[in-house]
Order: structure tokens, then C-alpha cells, then sequence
């Protein structure tokens, strides 16, 4: 009874419970969870485990990757949007999922800033491709075969999707119209890049990171880049000003981390402390540029300004070609 009632040894043990308590509640004390909005293969999933396996070094705990697929990436945003706000489950945001395809169906169940925006990760341009056998060298001879009446397909990881929107806003330059050329939808960018590695359709206009293994190994043959400037791992593909539509710049990935709403605040911040970490990691970065795409770290704010002009800009694009669902 003397140990309980003296207060010396109450306020120490107090102390000493408090601290425990604050090491205990420190984040993260489990592994985290990523949520992929796509298949296995593609430019999300890449990034999400390139991101995975560097992490843990800052975070103190593993960054698990889960796929979760379906719905143009809308499956797997809204479990985060609408999931528990702990921090423990994350979501690798892409610009599909998180600007195009708000930008096209507003009955989706989550809006583009219906997420706590951690920070963006890299850039990613776009690249044409077509089958390593197929007689299209350039943008001017697919708009010519098509002008010419030939019948060709192209394949996408989904309806909606950017993939989807970016060969529509090719056909648009075309002065054509989405009927041009057959759709051919697949569940996620990898698939997408198999089938046409495979023959099964002609081509397609995807993030370079998701083909660009297919490139080097002489599977697909690129024909036009959508940065404003050569991309340095393809340097004889012309970019698509070059190539005399410079409008088509506007299509780039991107790659972030975006948390569900209300995100706990220090979950929030840790992410944003070890994103910004990444600057400076050499690994990463290195394993990013190898992916074809460029390191592109920003903080919330200006993640979600950047965000919001993209999905202004595919909001207009979307309204014009008629492609919006009400």
C-alpha cells in the first residue's frame, strides 16, 4: 500500500507508462498495405513495387502490394477511398484512376480530390507501339493506312482507362473518330502489352515503363514519344511534335501516393517525410529512370494542384469527344 500511495513512484510509473505507450503508437507497427489499381505487370504495378522495396528502409516496417483490379483502377481506389483512415492501407494512385477516369464517369463512387494527396512519385511518358512485324514506322503512316480504309485494332487496359482516352486523342488529331480503329480492352496495361507482343492486335499507346522491356527485346517497335523532347533510352523514336502533333503531349503517367480521406495525421506525415526522403535515394531512383520514367517527387500541395490541372484538361478532352458518363 506505501509503494501505491507514494506519489514519487506513482508520477514515475506514469511516466514510464506514457512513454510506452507513445513508442507503442509510433507508425507504423505493422506492415502497410498498397493498393495496385491494376494488373500484375503494368506501369502501377511496377511503380508500387519498385516504391515497396525501397521504403521499408525509412518506414521501419514493410509496404505490402495488392493488386486489386477491375473497373478501370475504380475497384481498387475506392477501397482505399472509402476504407479505414489508420494509414495501414495506401493507395498507389495513377493518373487513370485518379484524373481520367473521374474525369469521364461522374458516377463513380469516389470524386479525383476524395483522397489525402501524399505526394507524387514520377512521371511517365507515353509511347506508341506497334508489333516488331507490323508496317507502321510512324504517325503519318498509321494515319495513312487508316485513311486508306485498313482495319486495325488497338488494346487498352480498359474501357476508360487513359490508355483508352490517349489512342482516341490520337485518332482526334487524326481529324478521325473513335470508330477508326477497333478497341480492344484488356484487365490491366500488362495484358494490354502482351496482346500486342502476341499479334493479337496492332497496337497500342501505353506508359513506357509497362513496355518498355518489350522494346529492348525487340518485341515492339516504338514509333513516337510524348515527351517534349527524346526520351534518353530510345533515342532514334521521335517525339510526337516531331512527328507533327505536338497536341499529344498532354498524355504522361504518373505515378503517387494518395491515403483515404481524413488520413490519421501522423500516418500522413511519416508518408510524406519518407517520400520526400526519396529525392536522395539513389536505388530509387536509378530503378525509376529504368522503368523509362522520371523521378518526380512533389509534396501534397503541389501534388494536388498538379492534379487537379490534369484533371481539368482530360475533363474538357473527355466533354468534347463525347466520351463522359452523367
Amino acid at each position: 500500500m506505501k509503494f501505491l500511495n507514494n506519489p514519487v513512484r506513482m508520477a514515475a510509473g506514469a511516466a514510464c507508462l506514457a512513454m510506452a505507450a507513445s513508442v507503442s503508437a509510433d507508425y507504423p507497427t505493422k506492415p502497410i498495405t498498397m493498393v495496385s489499381p491494376y494488373g500484375p505487370g503494368g506501369a502501377a504495378d511496377l511503380a508500387a513495387r519498385t516504391l515497396a522495396g525501397t521504403v521499408p528502409a525509412y518506414m521501419g516496417n514493410a509496404v505490402l502490394v495488392v493488386n486489386r483490379t477491375g473497373a478501370a483502377g475504380v475497384t481498387g481506389s475506392t477501397s482505399v477511398a472509402k476504407g479505414r483512415k489508420d494509414g495501414y492501407t495506401v493507395l498507389l494512385a495513377r493518373v487513370g484512376s485518379q484524373a481520367a477516369v473521374p474525369a469521364i464517369n461522374r458516377k463513380i463512387p469516389y470524386k479525383w480530390d476524395e483522397f489525402t494527396f501524399l505526394g507524387l512519385l514520377e512521371l511517365n511518358p507515353f509511347v506508341l507501339v506497334v508489333n516488331a512485324e507490323s508496317s507502321v514506322e510512324s504517325l503519318d503512316d498509321l494515319k495513312a493506312a487508316l485513311g486508306g480504309g485498313e482495319k486495325l485494332s488497338y488494346s487498352s487496359a480498359g474501357v476508360g482507362t487513359l490508355l483508352h482516352v490517349a489512342m482516341n486523342m490520337v485518332l482526334d488529331q487524326f481529324g478521325m473518330g473513335p470508330d477508326a480503329m477497333k478497341h480492344v480492352p484488356y484487365k490491366g496495361g500488362g495484358k494490354a502489352a502482351a496482346a500486342v507482343v502476341g499479334g493479337h492486335v496492332d497496337m497500342m499507346f501505353q506508359n513506357l515503363s509497362g513496355v518498355i522491356s518489350h522494346i529492348q527485346a525487340g518485341k515492339l517497335r516504338a514509333i513516337a514519344v510524348s515527351t517534349p523532347e527524346r526520351v534518353a533510352s530510345l533515342p532514334d523514336v521521335p517525339t510526337v511534335a516531331e512527328a507533327g502533333y505536338p497536341a499529344l503531349e498532354t498524355v504522361v503517367g504518373w505515378s503517387g501516393v494518395w491515403g483515404p480521406p481524413d488520413m490519421n495525421q501522423e500516418a500522413a506525415d511519416k508518408w510524406v517525410e519518407v517520400l520526400g526522403k526519396l529525392k536522395d535515394d539513389k536505388a530509387w531512383i536509378k530503378l525509376t529512370k529504368g522503368l523509362g520514367s522520371i523521378p518526380y517527387i512533389r509534396g501534397p500541395e503541389d501534388t494536388r494542384a498538379f492534379v487537379e490541372k490534369q484533371y481539368s484538361a482530360f475533363k474538357s478532352l473527355t466533354e468534347k469527344l463525347g466520351m463522359t458518363i452523367q
